[in-house]
């Protein structure tokens, strides 16, 4: 997992936004940059970025259809997983429809998005700046 400082270990924050992208996608990697710049302007986030080929097994039997796909998550509880068109405004938007209500997209959960989280909550991937993601 390829993740980046975001002031907070995810063991600690609140938040946690995890970009699951591939490599070969063009997409995700014009949005990398915008991903980055997010993370940087919201240190009491913990962003992450996993590439779901490179950790297929930490994906496990979740599908990406749509690239970039996000997984927002407070504490132990997924808020939202799914395509995001890859502008920092959408982000900044779905952030703050989360933050003042965090069950809004439950209804709409893909199946797998909680197993989904687990896994990679237990993946002891490194975090850049010290920690793990947990």
């Amino acid at each position: 997992m390829n993740g980046f400082p975001s002031g907070r270990p995810a063991s600690v924050a609140t938040w946690t936004v995890v970009c699951l992208c591939a490599e070969w996608c063009g997409v995700c990697r014009d949005y990398r940059p915008i991903f980055q710049r997010m993370a940087a302007a919201s240190p009491d986030t913990a962003w992450h970025w996993l590439d779901v080929e490179d950790h297929a097994d930490t994906a496990g039997d979740f599908d990406v259809e749509t690239f970039p796909c996000l997984l927002v998550a407070q504490g132990e509880r997924v808020c939202f997983l799914g395509p995001l068109t890859p502008h920092a405004s959408v982000l900044q938007r779905l952030l703050q429809t989360l933050r003042e209500d965090p069950a809004s997209s439950r209804a709409s959960m893909p199946d797998g998005a909680d197993a989904l989280w687990r896994r990679i909550r237990a993946a002891s991937y490194p975090i850049p700046g010290g920690g793990r993601l947990a």
